[in-house]
């Protein structure tokens, strides 16, 4: 018998790189590959690649170099932003065997068994990514969380921001289809499913090209949570990221009165300050972000709110950077996931004047790390002593468990637990980023 070929997967960026990687997984243990180790001889190495930061492509290149020096006879795959956007310099480099942008991954087992030694590149531009992409995942990968993308593309154009480019116009999966996936992962035993979209409060909502057509929104992304939650058993529904804009009444009200969704959103504010904000054409000010997040606390209390920022856009000065510190503190957020700005090539920003030198981006950046800090200190102080359920994940080393309660605290339990149930926890100490907790029988 044919010793099964394996496939090596590294995935930078987005949980909706981390969506689409598990979905080409699917793919390939399907046609009878085995997943393998990617630091490890593998027959076949997919690198699924991110561009939002040049840090982004620095680290894609290396991996597909890291892949050829672990087996010079692999067939290496590229996909991802990162080969949307730049799909020349991916192919200048000599190890790069098959390039595949955001839209052809559903045929990326057939590329790789057709491939001949002859470089492919599979790159579609932008303007012809009109439909979603429907990956099935006939099979899937034994995690205790599943993420299904449920939408695609971007036209908001924020102005330091590639993604519209690499990504498209707006389009969704259709609320059939999303079902008959999301029962397929149900069957399959998760007990939480994670939405995931580029622009997930935009589910539904048709281009500017199909608008121009006289194309309306008919469904919305609270309608399709409304329908997970009645057509399925998951015991969690969470939402990856969402504009702050987007929390419309419907869905808040599915939150506040369905402990199913999981009291977690993370709400991109990008900056504190409005002069800032209004140059990086986001779609609110601090006072509108503000009175956002006082009607969500108000609705579903213990919420987590965790936020993107950046510092060092082009021309943040050192009041708007202030400005910025001080609203974020106000806010309180459970979690901020920090940038300092990359120019990216094809953004309006990265031509702007007043580029703020690095060594300013380094101190601001760390001043607002030590804020974040403390207020997510603060946060998971607020629950110590509560007890809490939460969803068993992993195993460390050690003996170890870790899991997330349903508003994203990372918990780490000494107990006997199983991977992929939910147990009752008393939370006890913080350790770090995480809270240590006592099983309870």
């Amino acid at each position: 018998m044919a010793e099964k070929k394996t496939v090596g997967f590294h995935t930078l960026g987005c949980k909706v790189n981390q969506s689409e990687t598990e979905a080409m997984t699917a793919l390939f243990l399907d046609k009878g590959y085995q997943l393998g180790d990617f630091e490890e001889f593998c027959d076949v190495y997919v690198i699924n690649t991110c561009t939002v930061t040049h840090a982004g492509d620095r680290k894609s290149r290396q991996m597909i170099r890291r892949a050829k020096h672990l087996n010079p006879e692999a067939i290496v795959v590229v996909t991802g932003c990162y080969a949307q956007t730049s799909p020349e310099a991916v192919a200048a480099i000599e190890d790069v065997d098959i390039i595949l942008g955001t839209n052809k991954r559903h045929q990326i087992v057939e590329e790789v068994e057709q491939f001949s030694g002859v470089r492919k590149l599979l790159v579609d531009e932008k303007d012809t990514l009109t439909d979603f992409e429907e990956i099935s995942m006939d099979r899937v990968i034994q995690k205790a969380r599943a993420y299904l993308k449920v939408q695609e593309g971007c036209e908001q154009f924020c102005t330091y921001c590639i993604i519209p480019y690499a990504r498209g116009p707006l389009r969704s999966r259709s609320m059939e289809n999303t079902l008959q996936e999301a029962r397929k992962l149900e069957k399959a035993g998760f007990r939480e499913i994670i939405l995931t979209g580029i622009h997930l409060g935009a589910y539904g909502k048709p281009g500017e090209a199909e608008a121009a057509m006289g194309k309306v929104q008919e469904v919305t992304l609270a309608d399709l949570c409304e329908m997970l939650l009645n057509e399925t058993s998951f015991e969690r529904i969470r939402l990856s990221s969402i504009e702050p804009t987007e929390v419309d009444d419907h869905l808040l009200r599915l939150f506040a009165e369905n402990r199913r969704m999981c009291r977690h959103l993370h709400l991109p504010l990008q900056a504190g300050d409005d002069s800032v904000l209004e140059a990086m054409h986001r779609p609110y000010n601090t006072e509108q972000y503000r009175q956002e997040m006082a009607r969500i606390r108000a609705a579903v209390p213990g919420i987590a709110l965790s936020t993107d920022l950046m510092v060092g856009f082009p021309g943040e000065t050192d009041e708007q950077f202030e400005n910025s510190l001080r609203f974020c503190d106000e806010i309180g957020f459970s979690s901020m996931h920090l940038f300092k700005y990359s120019p990216r090539e094809g953004t309006p920003a990265a031509t702007y004047p007043d580029q703020v030198r690095n060594e300013v981006k380094d101190i601001r950046s760390k001043r607002m790390q030590e804020m974040a800090e403390k207020n997510m200190l603060r946060y998971m102080e607020e629950h110590l002593g509560q007890t809490v359920e939460v969803l068993i994940e992993e195993q460390r080393a050690d003996g170890i468990w870790l899991g997330h309660t349903d508003n994203y605290l990372h918990v780490a339990i000494d107990g006997p637990c199983r991977k992929n149930t939910m147990v009752q926890v008393q939370l006890d100490k913080i350790d770090g980023k995480l809270i240590k907790g006592k099983f309870i029988e």
